[in-house]
């Protein structure tokens, strides 16, 4: 009987040692919550695609950039990569993206300028003298206009990442405005490339990146203008005789993310995905002109398509025949982004303002 008691005692004192420390919260001391911590333990999966092959800038780049993302969120966020259009094509992939089937792209300049018409200025013939110009432009107040510009409801802008400078391709040489007369050229789908080739007394017609071998093979167009590593790693050096090293327009990819899927994002995500993104971005400025200078150079030595190096004075004959596409998009472009673009080269802008172009 006097074990049964102290049984009891015993029982008793440890229910109450329980209460105390599993039950102890008190009712005037909230439990604190963090949203941040919110969902943390799963894992968030982010498709992007993209059109051209792993080995470009742009397939390097967006390797690159999922590989610092899975470092800086120990994994937790993962950029899964489809290269080479497959899962879309570069007419179809920013409506996938508006609507959530991806959520990342990198489609060209060229590719938006329809829809963000302040984009037209990088299509713009000779409109940066090289790959510093283009840094200093989006790394100041013109970069920031142009990331405005993106006003889609479900878009978001993060970066613009070089691919380079174009060159012009074709089965004749391309030496002077004469030479484009008649002919047929692919280009990406934009009003100021149509513009520019009909300057030159040229015709045009966009089809899509991975089908430009193609049409080149059929002989559907005559010539295209592309980089230096996109010349070379699609191969289109089989296809085509000639190559004009001109750099008359500047190439680059604006990366996009899905708006809602940005929103759904942590704090801490973002961040680590923003910090991601500009080490990219600062990587591939210099890693795409050594890649192109490497295009070049493998090119000229294996002998796989004649190659001109444009001349001074060349090139201020294209720049005369092209000088009115600039008198006829400055207003669909706007004062205030043509007045950015000419404070970073005031002298170089002066020969299109005395040609008629610009004024």
């Amino acid at each position: 009987m006097k074990s049964l008691g102290w049984l009891i005692v015993f029982l008793l004192a440890g229910l109450a040692i329980s209460i105390a420390v599993g039950f102890g919260f008190s009712a005037k001391e909230p439990v604190h919550y963090d949203a941040e911590q919110e969902g943390l333990d799963k894992k968030v999966i982010i498709r992007f695609s993209h059109v051209v092959a792993e080995n470009t800038p742009k397939g390097l780049a967006v390797s690159r950039f999922a590989q610092l993302v899975r470092e800086k969120t120990d994994g937790m966020v993962e950029i899964r990569v489809y290269p080479n259009a497959t899962l879309f094509d570069d007419e179809k992939e920013f409506q996938a993206l508006q609507t959530g089937k991806v959520e990342m792209i990198a489609p060209a300049t060229s590719k938006l300028s329809s829809r963000y018409p302040a984009w037209m200025i990088m299509d713009l013939p000779y409109a940066f003298k090289n790959e510093s110009e283009v840094k200093e432009a989006m790394d100041g107040r013109l970069g920031q206009l142009l990331f405005k510009a993106i006003n889609d409801e479900n878009i978001k802008g993060l970066a613009l990442w070089d691919n380079g400078f174009k060159q012009m391709t074709a089965n004749r040489p391309l030496i002077d405005p004469e030479d484009f007369k008649q002919m047929k050229f692919r280009i990406m789908a934009s009003t100021i490339l149509q513009a520019q080739f009909r300057a030159l007394g040229a015709k045009a017609e966009s089809y899509s990146f991975n089908d430009l071998y193609r049409q080149l093979q059929f002989k559907n167009v005559e010539g295209e203008e592309n980089t230096l590593s996109n010349i070379y790693s699609k191969r289109l050096y089989q296809v085509q005789r000639h190559m004009t090293v001109s750099n008359h327009g500047y190439l680059g990819y604006i990366v996009l993310i899905n708006k809602t899927t940005w929103d759904k994002l942590s704090p801490k995500q973002r961040a680590a995905i923003e910090s991601a993104m500009a080490e990219t971005t600062a990587w591939i400025r210099q890693y795409a002109k050594k890649m192109n200078d490497r295009a070049l150079a493998e090119m000229k030595a294996k002998n796989l398509i004649h190659i001109h190096m444009q001349t001074n004075k060349e090139k201020e004959a294209w720049k005369k025949r092209l000088a009115p596409v600039y008198y006829q998009f400055k207003d669909t472009i706007g004062t205030q982004v043509l007045e950015e673009w000419k404070k970073l080269g005031a002298d170089e802008r002066a020969l299109q303002k005395r040609s008629g172009g610009y004024e």
